[in-house]
């Protein structure tokens, strides 16, 4: 029997291959686990949010202060997406403007776009930044952000559904923090001029190409073009007998 166990027990070479395949297998797949949990997070907090696009601007100068209130939309996304939206773009608006208070309100694609009917359950986000809140008016508001958000998605008329909910100060910090690209929205009216523009220096640029041709094109024309002849000489008058 023992002889039978002898020959079964491996060797001490072999046992250290098995043990150290084994634990490196451990050490791997743990590591695997972590790393992608870290980048899932990461993807998660390093979103910007989506493309948007602007729907109204207004600027409220009261007591010294200058208040800008922007309304955008966007495709239907999820409540979070709307918010990291809303702060990428009160980013943008203030390095452009340097407001006192800059509020983004988020709508979907099918949402109002009369500022009468932009209230409720239209709003799918709401996101206010105060870059200085000790120099604004007192009582008004103490932190620098506030998000609010419906988790629900939007209906076909553009009303959102589901619990608001209302950020915590630092999930709005570590959001704010992990944004890359402060960009702000697409203004469609800037973008119909500049297209319109560029339609307009087209075909003003095909006339004039029109009008006048190149120097190879005159050259080529007047070689193929036929001479003139020189005027007949009238022949001479006859003498009458």
């Amino acid at each position: 029997m023992k002889a039978l166990l002898r020959m079964f027990r491996p060797s001490r070479k072999l046992a250290l291959i098995i043990g150290g395949s084994a634990l490196l297998a451990g050490v791997s797949g743990g590591a695997a686990v972590y790393v992608g949990k870290d980048r899932l997070l990461g993807d998660e907090e390093a979103a910007d949010g989506v493309a948007c696009t602007d729907v109204n601007l207004v600027t409220i100068k009261k007591q010294d202060h200058v208040w800008v209130r922007k309304y955008i939309k966007t495709e239907p996304v999820d409540g979070m997406t709307r918010i990291k939206t809303a702060l990428r773009v009160a980013q943008a608006v203030y390095e452009a403007q340097k407001p006192d208070l800059v509020q983004v309100v988020v709508l979907d694609e099918n949402g109002p776009t009369l500022r009468s009917d932009i209230r409720g359950r239209a709003i799918g986000a709401d996101v206010v930044y105060i870059a200085h809140p000790d120099k604004m008016v007192e009582g008004l508001n103490d932190k620098p952000y506030t998000a609010r958000y419906y988790d629900g998605k939007a209906s076909e008329q553009g009303l959102f559904y589901g619990e608001r909910i209302e950020l915590a100060d630092d999930r709005i910090a570590a959001l704010n923090a992990s944004l890359k690209d402060p960009a702000d929205c697409i203004d469609p009216v800037a973008v119909a001029s500049t297209k319109k523009e560029s339609k307009t220096v087209a075909g003003g640029t095909a006339l004039k190409e029109a009008e006048e041709p190149s120097a190879e094109e005159q050259a080529a024309k007047d070689a193929a073009a036929p001479g003139e002849a020189a005027p007949a000489e009238e022949p001479p008058a006859k003498s009458g007998h």
